[in-house]
């Protein structure tokens, strides 16, 4: 054999030895989920992006564990037993612990646990049977603060984490996404619930709704119920973060949540109504009742009326009108435009306060 043949029997068995080699990685790479395998089975942690432990992190130590503690008359204090009853959020370094009112309702005594193992007898700052919420107040150093962000909305499609306490079995997370907002009635009418599919259990109520940067988007409240059971439909409410911390910070000013009120019930002005009405505009709140004590009718107010505007602004809807009364503090004097037998008129109101519920 002579030396060129020589070199071209070794240059193939080389190139055949590399191509071998290469075949051998790629494969060994797809097994161990290495290098361009990773795509297909998703087993390498550096591509691994999919987590929420970081937002965890950040908001789980601020959701405590609300207890009642019950203690017997013939024992010894300190053989009272706790009662999960739901959970909280921590707000403030000075301890302002948001929560749902129907958490604590009956609780003659409330012992609220760090998920660090600290417990603390709180004090009820206020209630707003209202909007289901309350304020407690604890007395620690060092505690954990839940982040938030008032200035961003919340979107239908974003992705939510549920953290709280369910059936007292210890802190849980439960993920899901918004999946409507805006959802009222279920209560009093001034909530404006975010429905989420995280799973809202026994015990979650009060604890934190967050967002995947760990920061609180809503508080924790109901679960719906079909025949007074929680029945695993996926629909969840929590009530958005932003009117939550406005109720907070009222209640720690007042103990209570004071609203403003004209004495007046009404719905919105529907194509058929206006039709009947005479009127060109569909946009407005057809007065249906009128408490005869009440400002609406010393005020002069009617039924049949349509208020139009609020304050110079245009009211489109029943759950604005009834809002904005709420949020004018009593004594004020306000004005509605409304209409009235075609007429377009403006009628000075002076707001009352707002009776607690019984």
């Amino acid at each position: 054999m002579n030396i060129k043949a020589l070199l071209l029997y070794l240059t193939k068995a080389v190139l055949f030895g590399l191509v071998m080699a290469a075949v051998f990685l790629g494969a060994t790479s797809i097994i161990n989920g290495d290098g361009f395998g990773s795509n297909l089975t998703g087993n390498n942690h550096s591509s691994k992006t999919l987590s929420f432990a970081a937002a965890v992190r950040k908001a789980a130590p601020a959701v405590v564990n609300i207890y009642s503690l019950s203690i017997a008359e013939d024992q010894p204090l300190n053989s009272g037993s706790l009662q999960g009853l739901g959970s909280g959020v921590i707000m403030s370094k000075e301890g302002y612990i948001l929560t749902n009112y129907h958490v604590i309702k009956k609780a003659d005594e409330i012992v609220v646990a760090l998920q660090d193992g600290r417990k603390y007898t709180s004090e009820v700052v206020g209630s707003d049977p209202e909007t289901d919420l309350t304020v407690l107040k604890i007395d620690g150093d060092n505690l954990p603060v839940v982040p938030l962000n008032l200035l961003t909305p919340v979107q239908v499609g974003d992705v939510v984490l549920a953290i709280g306490n369910p059936y007292n079995i210890g802190q849980t997370i439960t993920q899901g996404i918004i999946s409507a907002t805006g959802r009222n009635g279920l209560s009093s009418g001034y909530l404006d619930f975010l429905q989420t599919d995280a799973a809202i259990n026994a015990g979650n109520s009060g604890g934190a709704l967050i967002d995947t940067d760990g920061e609180l988007v809503g508080i924790n409240t109901a679960a719906f119920q079909v025949g007074g059971e929680a029945s695993g439909n996926g629909i969840s409410f929590a009530i958005p973060i932003k009117l939550a911390h406005s109720i907070m910070g009222k209640l720690i000013k007042n103990g209570r949540v004071i609203r403003g009120a004209i004495g007046v019930s009404g719905e919105a002005l529907s194509p058929v109504l206006a039709q009947i009405l005479n009127l060109p505009n569909q946009k407005g709140v057809v007065v249906t009742g009128v408490d005869p004590t009440g400002p609406a009718a010393r005020a002069q107010l009617r039924a049949r009326d349509v208020i139009i505007a609020y304050e110079n602004e245009e009211v489109p809807g029943v759950e604005m009108l009834m809002d904005r009364i709420a949020e004018t503090p009593p004594d004020s004097r306000v004005t509605l435009t409304i209409i009235r037998e075609g007429k377009v008129q403006a009628l000075p109101v002076v707001i009352a306060e707002k009776p607690l519920p019984e």
